[in-house]
């Protein structure tokens, strides 16, 4: 069975300049491209996080963000949600125990879920 890879993830967002500005500063990375309809981000892992105009993709776009998440995982949860609640990103969830480990979620300007989380140990 033929199994694609994946290449990158596409935010639609209202303003891809002023969102990559924000992504830009929460990962701190720099974007491998930027223009007024689109941002491209290559991530450590590999996978690159697109950021496109909902004004300009093609076919036109009917959703809102907050549908769905993006989920990065990290091992000092309570620091980093420190440092982005001091950055003055909203947040829709705090440090918390779920089932699967411990979490928090971040929203982006067009209230895009950000999952920052660590898988519960086994034992």
């Amino acid at each position: 069975m033929l199994v694609p890879q994946l290449g990158f993830v596409i935010l639609f967002v209202s303003n891809p300049l002023s969102s990559s500005g924000f992504y830009g500063n929460l990962l701190g990375l720099k974007p491998l491209e930027e223009s007024a309809t689109f941002a491209l981000f290559g991530l450590p892992n590999g996978v690159s996080l697109g950021l496109w105009s909902s004004q300009t993709a093609e076919p036109a776009v009917l959703a809102k963000g907050g549908g769905s998440e993006i989920a990065f995982s990290e091992e000092d949860i309570d620091g980093l949600y420190r440092k982005w609640a001091d950055q003055g990103v909203a947040m829709a969830q705090e440090p918390t125990d779920m089932d699967f480990g411990r979490t928090f979620v971040a929203l982006d300007p067009d209230g895009h879920r950000i999952r920052v989380y660590r898988l519960k140990e086994e034992g």
